[in-house]
């Protein structure tokens, strides 16, 4: 994820942003995001705020993305809200918004906790 520019812009326990500005790279062939794009920062934003604070190590068992509308802005945030934390699972969803604040796509992700 940070290899294509993500970086995260602001996390404490069970809640992260991300946020990437966008570039050639992260478009399709149509000029478009490339849906890959949305959901590694969608899984991104969800590890990291899961794994934030050292409450143990989390991954992912589930996860399911809908891409809701094309990215019209020149930058996305990923936030990633706990829903529900449980004893060995965690709940989350994901947004994905660009600085116009068009709403680009939306994620759940269950997390399961290893260690």
């Amino acid at each position: 994820a940070t290899d294509n520019g993500m970086e995260i812009a602001s996390v404490e326990a069970r809640h992260a942003v991300i946020r990437l500005e966008l570039a050639d790279v992260h478009r399709n062939a149509a000029g478009g995001v490339m849906g890959g794009v949305m959901f590694t920062m969608s899984d991104f934003a969800c590890a990291v705020a899961a794994n934030f604070g050292g409450s143990g190590l989390y991954v992912s068992v589930d996860s399911n993305i809908s891409f809701l509308s094309g990215c019209k802005g020149k930058t996305m945030f990923a936030e990633s809200v706990c829903l529900r934390s449980g004893k060995s699972l965690d709940f989350y969803e994901v947004t994905v918004k660009d600085d116009l604040g068009t709403l680009v796509s939306k994620a759940s992700f269950t997390m399961f906790r290893v260690g």
